[in-house]
């Protein structure tokens, strides 16, 4: 019985680590792809987006100074992530511990030994994949759900894999959670717990392809299921000391497939969490080489 009485403690303790912060009320206006906040100063921002989106005007002054930060930085380059930056809630994507950490540039403890990317390299990746509505996305790793959020803001077709299944479980919880909310862009946000390193076959081909855990080598199966002309960013090298790369896709006039890489932090090294893999129901190991 208090074995039963601690397993109960311990998923409790999970679950309300991550209560979402926004109000109950439905979000005053439905999203569309269309829609843009003020990008011409703090105040305005915060003001329609309180109005708007029902969101709280502590956490969105703090949105507006890390995207500053962000352009600043050229982490953020192009319109459409920009927009979706300041349209997602990064509140509520990390633990109720870490809240008053939200919009710092750092990378947050999720619980099960993994971490929300920081802004600056969720705004990096996304921005070097130049992503369009009506792209379709693939992430592997959907950890806290923060970057596919960011990818639901820009596309109508986003797919992703957790291999961590409680934590998979959990994500599928605040998306649902939120999107009860009025948060009815996260409805094409598909997921899914699996070994991403095989991605998901039967909705491929995609466009583009974001990995948020750190890896030695390019999982073939992703590869194969890039469209030709698509991009990838992965994080590359040994543990804790990734390059993040962006790989590009392309046909040969012969109809060979030519493969592009070139770093997008020029040589900085970003550490990732590791690509973990799946035997059975067990994590065990990496799929590093």
């Amino acid at each position: 019985m208090k074995y039963v009485l601690k397993k109960f403690t311990l998923a409790f303790a999970l679950a309300s680590a991550f209560v979402p912060v926004l109000a109950s009320a439905a979000v005053p206006k439905a999203f569309t792809y269309d829609m843009v906040p003020p990008m011409d100063n703090k105040e305005n921002f915060v003001k329609w987006m309180a109005e708007n989106r029902g969101e709280d005007k502590k956490f969105l002054g703090q949105r507006w100074d890390r995207y500053q930060a962000l352009i600043q930085r050229g982490d953020l380059t192009n319109e459409q992530t920009k927009r979706s930056f300041l349209m997602t809630p990064r509140e509520e994507f990390v633990r109720k511990i870490s809240l008053a950490h939200t919009y710092d540039d750092n990378f947050l403890d999720i619980g099960f030994g993994v971490t929300i990317s920081g802004p600056h390299a969720v705004s990096r990746m996304t921005s070097v994949l130049d992503i369009q509505k009506g792209d379709k996305v693939l992430e592997i790793g959907t950890g806290s759900g923060y970057q596919s959020a960011i990818l639901g803001h820009i596309t109508d077709k986003v797919w992703t894999i957790e291999i961590i299944k409680p934590l998979a479980e959990r994500t599928r919880g605040i998306y649902d959670g939120i999107i009860a909310k009025g948060y009815t862009e996260y409805k094409n946000v598909n997921t899914k717990q699996a070994d991403g390193y095989y991605g998901w076959e039967e909705a491929a081909p995609f466009d583009k392809i974001i990995v948020t855990c750190g890896i030695d080598h390019i999982p073939p199966a992703l590869l194969k299921q890039l469209k030709t002309g698509g991009m990838m960013v992965i994080p590359v090298g040994p543990p804790g000391a990734q390059h993040v790369l962006k790989i590009t896709k392309e046909a040969n006039p012969d109809g060979t497939i030519k493969i592009s890489r070139s770093d997008i932090y020029n040589g900085k090294v970003v550490p990732f969490v590791p690509f973990t893999k799946l035997e059975g129901d067990a994590i065990v190991g990496s799929h590093n080489k």
